[in-house]
């Protein structure tokens, strides 16, 4: 299992993407990658530039989308 936080420079996507092909047996992935797209979220009615290279990634590690029945907030701001 591979849980990921990444910050606003993607940092931890790029590492994935250096370090891909020393990771094996990946069976979930999951995190805040920081990464908005329509394809997860269609509140959002765009990709980011980032999101073609996470599927890329994972698509290489054999994962797929799997995506969530209630679109529920991961994370709240501090004023709320």
């Amino acid at each position: 299992m591979i849980n990921i936080y990444s910050d606003t420079v993607q940092t931890a996507l790029k590492y994935l993407k250096n370090t891909k092909t020393n990771i094996c047996n990946v069976l979930v992935m999951a995190g805040d990658f920081n990464i908005r797209n329509s394809s997860w979220n269609p509140s959002f009615s765009f990709h980011s530039i980032y999101s073609n290279l996470l599927m890329d990634i994972t698509d290489s590690l054999d994962l797929s989308l799997s995506k969530s029945t209630d679109q529920v907030l991961t994370r709240y701001l501090d004023d709320m």
